[in-house]
This record gives C-alpha cells, structure tokens and sequence, in this order.
C-alpha cells in the first residue's frame, strides 16, 4: 500500500470503451451501458445513469437558519427534508444562474451573497450525476409572483431551521437528503475550522465536472 500524502486530489482518468448501448433515455436522464477495458485486459460492463447535472443551494439567513423543505420521494417512500435543489435543464448552463432560479422557484427567495459550498458526485458508482451546492446568504422574499408548482411539490412544507439542529439530526440517522446533509457539514465544517465562510470559493468558481461559460 502506497503512503498517502498530507493532500490528495481526485484526478481525470478514462479507461477505453470497446461498446456502448444507451437501452434507456427518459425526459432528463438515462441509462447507458458501457464495455470497459479492465487493467488486466479484461472487459467487464457497466450500467449506469446518465445525468445533466444538479445544483443545490444551503440558504442560511442571518440567524443562522438553513432555508429546508419536505417533499415525497417516491423511488425511497419518504417525505424528506431537503434543500432547494433542481437540474441543469441546458447543456452548458451557468450553475450560479440555475441556483438562483431553484431558490427563487421553491421558496420564492432571492440571496446578494453566493459561494460554492462543495462539488460533489452523488452515486459515481451508478451514476454520472455532479452536484454544485451553493452557500447563499443575505436572503429576502424574491419579487413578484410565487412561481405555480405542481405535482409533489404541490404539497412541499417549508421551515428555517438552525444549522445545529441539521448536523445533529444527520449525525442521529433522522436526516437522509445528500444535498442537505453534505452542505450543512461542509457549512459546519468551514465556520468551525476550514477558515471561515469567507475561505470559499467564489460562486462562478471553475467546475470541471459540468463545463459552462461564465
């Protein structure tokens, strides 16, 4: 086993393709098989998701509140609290002007301030999902009419809720949302000893997973 150094960083790696079949495309996502050639020369096949891409946005008000809300989630049949979150409906989209519009669509909220809180993949061993969670603070009721919802989010509650209370009920197996429970550590993490919100980086930050033109 090779010693790891102090620091370590994920690296861009792609192993040759003999053949690839997509046996499912849905509205947003799919799934794609892929032939892929092991070191020893081998080839073993590999079914995974295919995805846009998502962000995510940890509001956090000048109580230290985190913006949450409860919606169904029908593929694990739970109500779960989550943050607001949404896709990357265009190729190529800016992630900051998408988190924007995902705050504004769920809880009718505007930010002044932004930050990338954590990139993240959510499954990378089922899927090729990347998710940018944003840090949005300086919040206030955004303006004109509440965007119409439909479906589960028809029904969607919504609370602020300290950040504590989030990494307790994370901590405790209450809180199963990854979006939620990744930003509200991260968060936790950087005002206790990762220098500060203020150490984070800027929300139109490089994101190698999901290209976009700034």
């Amino acid at each position: 086993m090779t010693a790891m150094a102090t620091r370590i960083t994920d690296v861009p790696e792609q192993w040759e393709v003999t053949a690839s079949a997509t046996p499912f495309q849905g509205n947003k996502t799919g799934v794609r098989t892929d032939d892929v050639v092991m070191p020893d020369g081998t080839v073993a096949r590999r079914d995974y998701q295919t995805h846009p891409g998502s962000v995510a946005i940890l509001a956090l008000d000048d109580q230290d509140r985190v913006l949450v809300l409860s919606q169904y989630r029908h593929p694990v049949r739970e109500k779960l609290w989550e943050i607001p979150a949404g896709l990357l409906d265009i190729p190529g989209e800016n992630p900051l002007h998408a988190a924007q519009r995902e705050l504004y669509e769920e809880a009718h909220v505007k930010a002044e301030d932004w930050r990338v809180l954590v990139d993240v993949y959510t499954t990378p061993g089922g899927s090729d999902e990347a998710v940018r969670i944003f840090l949005a603070q300086q919040l206030s009721e955004a303006d004109g009419e509440r965007f119409e919802v439909s479906e589960e989010e028809s029904v969607m509650e919504l609370a602020r809720v300290p950040l504590e209370e989030l990494v307790r009920g994370a901590l405790a197996g209450e809180l199963h949302n990854n979006c939620l429970v990744v930003g509200a550590l991260a968060l936790h993490a950087a005002i206790s000893g990762g220098g500060g919100v203020g150490a984070l980086r800027p929300a139109d930050a490089d994101w190698p997973a999901r290209p976009y033109e700034k």
